[in-house]
């Protein structure tokens, strides 16, 4: 019975950023933890530069994204399609952490974009 609870825990949140950062160095993109949130399960908020001055920012998906499934998986979803200004996105993450000051923040830079994220479907 034990290893059926085991089987169905989520990462822990510092467990997950370690992962995250190490996939994206593997794939040749510089990441960095901007700010450390709480290790059990704090909320992971994933901003990427485009070293353009704009970036975008990917928060986690609303619960309603996650099936019986896969309950232990992160899904991400974009807060906008296109990127944005990099003051608009850091006015969101500065919101986010007055409502959520167990959340982490996570950078990367990479003028193509890429996020090595799941996305929620939409």
């Amino acid at each position: 019975m034990h290893w059926l609870i085991v089987r169905f825990m989520r990462l822990k949140s510092n467990i997950w950023v370690a992962a995250y950062l190490r996939r994206c160095q593997t794939e040749g993109v510089f990441g960095a933890v901007r700010r450390r949130g709480a290790e059990e399960a704090g909320a992971v908020f994933v901003k990427v530069s485009l070293l353009d001055g704009h970036a975008m920012l990917y928060v986690p998906a609303p619960q309603t994204s996650y099936d019986d499934g896969r309950p232990v998986d992160r899904f991400f979803v974009p807060v906008a399609q296109q990127p944005l200004p990099e003051n608009t996105i850091e006015e969101r993450l500065t919101k986010e952490l007055r409502f959520d000051p167990d959340a982490w923040i996570v950078e990367t830079e990479d003028r193509a974009g890429r996020h090595f994220l799941e996305l929620a479907k939409t």
